[in-house]
């Protein structure tokens, strides 16, 4: 029998992206798609796309009548949302995977500083930060996972092996990172309208973006120690994909070669992280729609500096593929099912 799975707040970027994967996935079938603006309406009319695909109807959130009909819940609504939809699935056993910032931090502090006042923060010791290239173990044992915002996703990646090596300096990490336009979410909004974005690219919530302190406090987790990292995010006139360019300083002088091996060994048995061969540089085209996370690696041996460049798809692996995968990883099922999709090339 498969598994019945629900996506609360279905007509989304994020939702329908989930949409798109789950419908290839041989162990799930869905069951639930709800929305509050389209209650009523067939999800194939609110998204042509999935014409002849799927047969149901967008549901309002209602828990009771919901939660029989659907074994795993996907919450792909916004943060303040999550945190008063996540806890009734809970409590009536449903494993869950958020997709809002709201179960991304085990320190309610953390999270309150950025956001709002958390006002369901004795979850949060139920909560695993859902970076499987970091958390699997944690993850298959988890009732929550609160999946990895899309900036920190490709951050991270390209940082974990230099700082679980102990091999950079962690004083002057700089993230520098390019996001399309699909990051800002489907509701209108004026600096996301076309006139307002193509032909240009601008920087933006320097020193004060909320993904900021997620990239900072898995590195600090890691480091045993605080890391402070100068995190610039910029908005760029494409659909998806995310390029962050990492700049750190190493310990020791290496050769590119070198670090490409300390990450080829790292990241030898990931399914999704693609470690370029040395000459080659990670560009977004070659991932998009897909779950991968490719990393690019050189190193000036003249004087330590190094740079990582990281690509993902910031609706695959940065939200929607990569919640997949941690229910592929929670359920027991190869991490990859659902998720073989060769990005679309050109």
């Amino acid at each position: 029998m498969k598994t019945r799975v629900g996506i609360i707040g279905a007509t989304g970027y994020t939702g329908v992206e989930l949409l798109r994967l789950l419908l290839g996935h041989p162990e799930v079938e869905v069951t639930v798609v709800t929305s509050q603006k389209y209650a009523g309406m067939p999800i194939d009319q609110v998204f042509p796309s999935l014409g002849g695909r799927i047969g149901l109807k967008c549901e309002e959130l209602a828990f009771d009548p919901l939660s029989g009909k659907m074994d795993f819940v996907f919450t792909a609504v916004p943060h303040k949302t999550a945190m008063e939809t996540v806890p009734p699935f809970f409590r009536q056993g449903k494993r869950v995977v958020d997709l809002s910032a709201d179960f991304r931090f085990t320190d309610p502090a953390r999270y309150e500083r950025w956001y709002q006042k958390h006002t369901c923060a004795e979850l949060l010791s139920e909560t695993v930060y859902g970076l499987p290239e970091l958390n699997r173990e944690k993850i298959q044992r988890a009732k929550i996972v609160g999946n990895p915002g899309c900036y920190p996703t490709g951050a991270l990646i390209g940082l974990i092996p230099l700082v679980k090596e102990g091999i950079i300096s962690l004083d002057h990490i700089i993230v520098d990172s390019k996001s399309g336009v699909s990051g800002a979410g489907r509701d209108v909004a004026l600096d996301s309208l076309f006139c307002e974005v193509n032909e240009g690219v601008k920087a933006y919530k320097i020193f004060e973006h909320r993904h900021l302190p997620e990239i900072e406090g898995e590195l600090s987790q890691l480091a045993g120690r605080e890391i402070s990292v100068t995190f610039v995010p910029h908005l760029i006139p494409m659909d998806r994909g995310i390029l962050s360019t990492i700049y750190a300083t190493l310990f020791r002088k290496k050769k590119t070669e070198e670090v490409l091996d300390i990450f080829q060994e790292f990241y030898r048995n990931e399914p999704f992280v693609r470690v370029c061969p040395k000459g080659k540089l990670p560009a977004t085209r070659d991932v998009k729609g897909a779950n991968y996370c490719d990393v690019g690696v050189r190193a000036n041996e003249s004087d330590g500096r190094m740079v990582v460049v990281t690509a993902i798809d910031n609706l695959v692996k940065g939200a929607s593929g990569q919640a997949v995968q941690n229910m592929n990883i929670m359920l027991g099922f190869p991490e990859n099912m659902g998720l073989n999709v060769v990005p679309l090339f050109p």
